[in-house]
């Protein structure tokens, strides 16, 4: 599932008229950046959901040539955030664990796919939730404190109160649908499903093997540029 339903108020003006899925870094729309990653993995079929300027998205979507194919799960009605979305979409989605991520998750690849990096590391008897992480010191465009501190096997604990921890979430996951079985109605995010995995040590993370790009403001999207850019010569 790919995650395209945001509003991208960050990322105001550009995305006055533009989606934040379709805005161009280094010469290609952040969604067919992820997109392709997905295909370049093995994934065949893809979920996108879709709420602000939907029509551009999915007329995009349309005439996007290559795999994966793409159901579009709409939320032009309501808004659900990330683990609402997730709800509606899962009938779409079907009973096995899903990959999942967010239109704008971009790197710089290492020499093997970390999407598939990811799936290989998938055990399903140790975990409900396994994120991709970035190191958070050395990303371009992102300066927090980090998400996630990680032990030797990959279990993950959440960042302490006045905690700075070396890994941030990279916006690519796999889940076990079986953690949105009980889950609410209308909007409410993922986090409730990283909780979920947390309170039984079943939350896993696999570092980002190359340099992730945080594309969350203008000054964010020229940075991610001049990365891409480099990286090209």
């Amino acid at each position: 599932m790919v995650l395209a339903a945001g509003l991208g108020k960050r990322m105001r003006p550009i995305t006055t008229t533009t989606p934040k899925p379709l805005v161009s870094v280094g010469g290609a729309a952040m969604i067919d950046r992820l997109l392709d990653r997905l295909a370049d993995a093995g994934v065949t079929d893809a979920v996108v959901n879709v709420h602000y300027l939907a029509d551009l998205i999915e007329t995009h979507l349309a005439r996007r040539k290559g795999g994966p194919r793409i159901a579009i799960s709409d939320e032009r009605g309501k808004l659900l955030e990330t683990g609402g979305g997730v709800v509606k979409a899962l009938p779409l989605l079907g009973d096995a664990p899903f990959l999942l991520g967010n239109s704008d998750s971009m790197w710089i690849e290492g020499p093997v796919s970390n999407i598939r990096r990811l799936t290989e590391f998938w055990d399903p008897r140790r975990m409900d939730v396994l994120l991709l992480l970035a190191a958070s010191a050395s990303s371009t465009g992102y300066e927090g404190q980090g998400d996630f501190a990680m032990d030797a096997t990959g279990r993950l604990r959440r960042r302490r109160e006045r905690e700075v921890t070396p890994f941030v979430y990279a916006g690519v996951a796999i889940f076990k649908p079986e953690l949105f079985a009980d889950a609410p109605d209308g909007a409410f995010s993922l986090n409730r499903q990283f909780d979920m995995a947390l309170a039984k040590d079943r939350l896993y993370g696999l570092r980002l093997d190359g340099h992730w790009l945080h594309v969350g403001t203008p000054e964010g999207l020229r940075e991610a540029e001049e990365v891409i850019a480099r990286s090209h010569r």
